[in-house]
């Protein structure tokens, strides 16, 4: 069983982290998240620590920004847009395989302070991963390569800082974007 308590949008998202890990998991309801679940989610946090397993898309990065800021110190995990998808398009937690979510738990990471020199907007540039033509799948794809989830140019950069991936990290992931010819 997992130590931290996986904090999930809906009820089939939590089915499915059920099935594919051993852990206790709680709900938010979506944005219809009440001020008793946001308390429990922190004393859970405080207690045993929380990983934030949100949807990729809108709803799910604006949960998982609010739960982070009410919860400093959490761990974050990501499955990508693919891995999260079904045959109807439609994407959640709930469609991703149990294989994908157990990868996603394996590689959460906490964001916290840096304390190396940070990969800057100067780097993302020069890897194309803001200001030319398909900057945007490549941050999508850099995002799934390092487990931090998809964003904008700021969202990634201040993620690759906060989650501490160092320089060599970044630059083997980007290389990984080049060879596959998505760069």
């Amino acid at each position: 069983m997992l130590k931290e308590v996986i904090v999930v949008e809906g009820r089939n998202d939590y089915n499915a982290v059920k099935r594919a890990v051993d852990a206790e998991v709680i709900t938010t309801g979506g944005f219809g998240l009440n001020r008793q679940t946001l308390d429990l989610i922190a004393r859970t946090g405080q207690s045993r620590g929380i990983i934030i397993l949100t949807d990729p898309d809108y709803a799910g990065e604006k949960i998982r920004d609010m739960l982070a800021a009410f919860v400093p110190g959490s761990k974050h995990a990501f499955i990508s847009r693919k891995d999260a998808s079904d045959k109807n398009g439609r994407v959640g937690v709930e469609y991703a395989l149990p294989e994908a979510i157990r990868q996603a738990l394996s590689a959460a990471r906490i964001e916290e302070e840096q304390n190396q020199p940070p990969i800057t907007m100067g780097d993302m540039l020069k890897a194309g991963l803001v200001g030319k033509g398909g900057a945007k799948a490549k941050r999508d794809r850099l995002g799934d390569i390092l487990g931090i989830g998809m964003g904008s140019a700021k969202k990634i950069l201040r993620r690759l800082n906060s989650f501490r991936i160092t320089r060599e990290e970044f630059i083997l992931a980007v290389g990984k974007i080049t060879e596959s010819g998505e760069g």
